[in-house]
């Protein structure tokens, strides 16, 4: 598993952990985490922006999620894949530097991932409702943004 996939996991990890269960503080919570998940630091690294990013954008996330999931309360989704969706569409949506692409295909192993040997609906579900969120993007879908964009 690469570096960055292995920050995204350890993101919906900690990001599940959060939807169920929001701690007082962030940096203790954080730190506890990191004791019990081995990684080296620049998965730390990223995992820690990925994590804070999307706590602290969660209500837009959420928003835009719900646009995306027609016939779907975001409440009621699957925490796994909820948490997992929260994190694509940040990328998507915030950071240029990532391919929307690259984002869609890491959501979707990381549903495979956490589902049970066998069921891909998770998988089949998160790709969807990302198929949406690209529709209505306008930047290029294979390649990073250019720098001042």
């Amino acid at each position: 598993m690469n570096a960055r996939r292995k920050s995204r996991l350890r993101a919906v990890q900690f990001l599940y952990q959060l939807d169920l269960n929001p701690p007082e503080d962030m940096a203790e919570a954080l730190t506890f985490f990191w004791e019990e998940h081995e990684a080296d630091d620049n998965t730390k690294g990223f995992a820690e922006k990925l994590i804070k990013e999307v706590f602290s954008r969660r209500e837009e996330l959420d928003n835009s999620l719900q646009s995306y999931a027609e016939r779907w309360d975001v409440k009621r989704m699957n925490v796994v894949d909820r948490n997992i969706l929260r994190l694509a569409i940040f990328e998507i949506l915030h950071r240029n530097d990532i391919p929307p692409v690259v984002s869609v295909n890491e959501a979707v192993e990381l549903a495979k991932l956490f589902s049970p040997q066998g069921d891909d609906d998770s998988a089949k579900f998160v790709n969807g409702i990302l198929d949406r969120c690209l529709k209505e993007i306008h930047r290029p879908l294979r390649t990073s943004a250019p720098k001042d964009a």
